[in-house]
């Protein structure tokens, strides 16, 4: 006759279960801290640049007198050469000192991507333009 025996524990006491710890409490935090993050923070950089807009019917702006900035395929020209942003920045703050509401007209060309022309439109506000104005391509001297 065979007797079933209980299974031996290595330890002398009852056998312990550890508590389980639950995520989903946690989960809920980090979500709504994240979501608190997302709806608070700002990541946009917004600032306007004042210019004149050409509109239809409108005359186009007077060249005479004015500094012209031609953005182009190939670069930017400022008084008939081409220069850099940095050189633009500086040669305009040059021409500014004398005048400092004298006009700045900014002249794209056609196929000229409007970041490189937002990005004209930027240094030149940088450099202390406040009378600046924006042609259309087919506006000539």
């Amino acid at each position: 006759m065979s007797t079933a025996t209980a299974p031996r524990s290595f330890s002398h006491g009852p056998v312990r279960r550890r508590p389980l710890v639950s995520l989903t409490p946690l989960i809920d935090v980090v979500f709504i801290l994240l979501l608190f993050f997302m709806l608070a923070s700002n990541f946009s950089d917004e600032h306007a640049i004042v210019l004149d807009a050409p509109t239809q019917g409108q005359a186009r702006p007077s060249i005479q007198g004015a500094l012209l900035v031609d953005v182009r395929l190939d670069g930017v020209r400022f008084a008939g050469q081409y220069v850099g942003l940095e050189e633009l920045s500086q040669r305009v703050k040059i021409a500014l000192a004398d005048d400092a509401g004298q006009r700045v007209l900014v002249r794209p060309a056609a196929r000229v991507s409007l970041q490189d022309t937002v990005r004209i439109l930027d240094a030149l506000s940088a450099a202390g333009v406040v009378n600046l104005s924006l042609m259309d391509s087919q506006a000539r001297s």
